[in-house]
């Protein structure tokens, strides 16, 4: 393993959707895929993001990443910054809100291959994200994982 290549997996942007819907604002998450996160609901959900290296820029990667998980491209308009935070497992994850609107309906799940059942030797494929939906800022911090409720309480404007 490299150098750059431990950085990678160390630093992640994404894409927080966001949207008022009859009156509320409503943010758009995806459901984590593979059989780990299959039967969890609560703290399974997270911003559309992925890994980059430090030869990319975080707002670069976020846009690519939203594109490689959801199959659609990212709404016009401007980012708007909601920082950084760090995850239980070490993972520095940057986020930017965007005002916008898609249909869950038309998402093309991204995927990806690992070894399932650990140890079989089978390599199977799995979404990276099984299912995107809406949820209000309520319901969002009970699906989004712990870490990034912070992202939530910065676009509601309470931090």
């Amino acid at each position: 393993m490299r150098d750059n290549d431990r950085v990678a997996g160390k630093q992640s942007a994404g894409i927080l959707l966001y949207r008022t819907e009859n009156g509320r604002l409503e943010v758009l998450l995806g459901h984590m895929g593979g059989p780990f996160w299959a039967r969890k609901d609560a703290g399974a959900w997270s911003v559309p993001k992925g890994e980059y290296t430090d030869d990319e820029a975080p707002e670069a990667a976020a846009r690519r990443e939203f594109t490689e998980e959801l199959g659609l491209p990212v709404p016009d308009g401007d980012l708007e910054p909601l920082g950084e935070v760090r995850q239980s497992g070490g993972k520095t994850v940057t986020v930017w809100a965007l005002e916008g609107d898609l249909d869950p309906a038309a998402v093309v799940l991204g995927t990806f291959t690992m070894e399932w059942p650990k140890g079989s030797g089978n390599v199977r494929e799995f979404p990276e994200v099984d299912r995107v939906e809406w949820f209000d800022l309520d319901t969002a911090r009970e699906k989004i994982v712990k870490a990034q409720q912070v992202f939530l309480d910065r676009l509601n404007g309470r931090e």
